[in-house]
């Protein structure tokens, strides 16, 4: 599998709607295409509409799973990007602090 960013821009109108795909999500990759896809993390991001978009990881067989697996979330899954290679100057934040505790 390759490792790929996606971007949702703009795809639910608040956190709520968000937790509820995002559930649907993990439930789909994990039951359904968990040969095909895994959700690593996602980024969630306050879009100048107001709105709430993410930028998520996955790993997935090709661009066809990440567009399958979208289509049975009902969520946008066309813009995404293979991932060349990463560079972690530090881990994030959230991580820090989770591994300090």
């Amino acid at each position: 599998m390759e490792l790929y960013v996606i971007r949702r821009p703009s795809a639910w109108a608040n956190l709520s709607e968000l937790e509820a795909a995002g559930a649907k999500s993990a439930r789909i990759g994990n039951e359904q295409m968990s040969d095909r896809v895994r959700w690593i993390r996602s980024y969630v991001v306050h879009e100048a509409d107001g709105r709430i978009g993410t930028f998520c990881i996955y790993e997935a067989r090709d661009g066809e799973s990440i567009r399958e697996h979208a289509r049975r979330v009902g969520m946008p899954g066309e813009e995404f990007y293979k991932v060349a290679t990463t560079v972690v100057v530090r881990a994030d934040p959230a991580q820090q602090a989770a591994a300090a505790e």
